[in-house]
């Protein structure tokens, strides 16, 4: 599964799953650009792939801003030549709670970090990635609103089924092209995300519970299953929901 001197864009890279895949991804030979709303974060991840002799371009931003993706895409032009794939990971937890009691804002505010944003995405890193001759974009999202429903999750399900929906029309209408696009569906993973749904004992017991490997995966496991889908090691790999959850799908003791 290698990348050598492939240029692949990651957002939500200053921490978590697009941290571990950023480190991965250098590790395997990719020229990186790398996107986080966090500066002190993402300058941290940079330098530790600089320090390695990677090679890497860091930006920061909001994924809810179109204009934040077009920078990135022409950041990975005008560093490295172009854009080859995109591993979409920046997304939000919002504020968990029953639908009626949601704010509007609240709502509006996970659709546009997680869904609208793909939108952005697309447009822009689409044209740059076929002007290579195509490639691979995979958007995270989750097992929750998918095969699982959890209470209080209305807006976060609501956004991640939908970027199923993307994907699978993306995989269809650019397949000819040379264009893979998959979605990636994640467990319960150690991440600050994870900690804000709750970091008590007893939670995170119940978290673990859910899936059948009886534990939450290590941010590392999620960026290898990024890692495949961004190889040409899943060159026949297109519109998949594909589930690195732990089981958590099937698991029902």
């Amino acid at each position: 599964m290698t990348l050598n001197d492939k240029i692949i864009l990651i957002t939500g890279a200053s921490s978590g799953i697009g941290a571990a895949a950023a480190l991965l991804f250098a590790q395997h030979g990719a020229k990186l650009v790398i996107g986080a709303r966090r500066k002190s974060e993402l300058t941290t991840v940079a330098d530790q792939i600089a320090q390695s002799n990677g090679n890497v371009a860091a930006l920061t931003g909001d994924v809810a801003d179109e204009t934040y993706h077009q920078a990135l895409v022409a950041l990975a032009q005008d560093r490295f030549g172009g854009l080859d794939g995109a591993f979409n990971n920046a997304g939000t937890l919002g504020e968990p709670g029953p639908l009626p009691a949601m704010t509007t804002a609240n709502w509006n505010g996970v659709i546009a970090t997680n869904l609208t944003s793909a939108f952005f995405a697309s447009r822009h890193q689409i044209p740059a990635i076929l002007a290579r001759g195509g490639g691979s974009m995979i958007f995270t999202s989750s097992f929750v609103g998918h095969t699982v429903g959890m209470p209080g999750l209305g807006a976060y399900a609501a956004s991640k089924a939908g970027l199923v929906g993307l994907v699978q029309t993306l995989a269809a209408e650019y397949g000819v092209a040379g264009l893979r696009v998959n979605a990636l569906l994640p467990g319960g993973t150690k991440t600050a995300m994870a900690d804000s749904f709750g970091r008590d004992p007893e939670t995170v017991d119940f978290v673990k519970s859910i899936h059948a490997l009886k534990r939450m995966a290590d941010p590392l496991e999620i960026a290898r299953a990024a890692l495949f889908l961004a190889s040409d090691a899943s060159s026949f790999v297109t519109g998949t929901a594909m589930l690195a959850d732990g089981g958590t799908s099937i698991c029902k003791t």
